[in-house]
C-alpha cells in the first residue's frame, strides 16, 4: 500500500501541472481581452500568486538550494505562460 501513495501523488501533480498549463495567466488575460494597465495589473498579481503557490509546493517537496530555485522558476514560468 505504501508504494501506491507516491504514484498517486505523482499522478495528481502531473494532472495539476497539465491543468495549470491550460489556464495560465497569459491565456486567462487573453480570454478576458485585457490590455494596457489592466493587463499589467492582472499579470503582476497572477505572477505573485503563482510564486507563492510554487514556493509552497517546493517547501512541501522539501527542496532547497538550486533544486528549489530551479523548480520554482519553472513552476512560475509554466503558471504565467511564458
Amino acid at each position: 500500500m505504501k508504494g501506491i501513495a507516491p504514484i498517486a501523488f505523482a499522478m495528481m501533480i502531473c494532472a495539476t501541472s497539465a491543468f495549470a498549463a491550460e489556464t495560465s495567466c497569459k491565456s486567462q488575460a487573453d480570454d478576458k481581452k485585457l490590455a494596457g494597465a489592466a493587463l499589467n495589473s492582472f499579470m503582476k498579481k497572477c505572477q505573485t500568486d503563482a510564486t507563492k503557490t510554487c514556493e509552497t509546493s517546493a517547501a512541501e517537496k522539501k527542496l532547497a538550494g538550486a533544486a528549489k530555485t530551479s523548480f520554482t522558476k519553472k513552476c512560475v514560468s509554466d503558471a504565467v505562460g511564458t
